[in-house]
């Protein structure tokens, strides 16, 4: 596999995402805002709320989205072994499908968390 492949999808999709905002720069100045608010510190830490969104992303079978929530979950200091359970829990919601992703998931946390 290509120790990259993760960081090459996020920069494709950050540049991309950039390229939109752009185009209708208010609609995604909202949905920045709208992401900053939801991951914000609460009832649930945000490293909580990365994890929910990882688990979201494998259901919903999303490279992209794997990819930003792998790295954001490597930066908020998620264990190996925390990111594992919560894809356990989208592969008990997803069903086989999220097993595939599951295992995208991993490689994209270990990609981002590879010193």
């Amino acid at each position: 596999m290509n120790n990259t492949q993760y960081h090459d999808v996020f920069r494709k999709t950050a540049g991309r995402m950039k390229d939109l905002a752009s185009e209708i720069p208010d609609v995604m100045k909202s949905f920045q805002e709208v992401g900053a608010a939801a991951i914000a510190d609460g009832a649930l830490d945000a490293k909580t709320k990365e994890l929910i969104a990882l688990a979201l992303g494998v259901a919903a079978r999303c490279e992209a989205c794997v990819a930003f929530h792998a790295r954001a979950l490597s930066k908020l200091g998620a264990t190996r072994a925390e990111v594992a359970e919560t894809l356990g829990v989208a592969i008990q919601m997803g069903g086989g499908p999220s097993v595939m992703w599951a295992t995208e998931a991993m490689a994209a946390f270990d990609e981002f968390s590879a010193k």
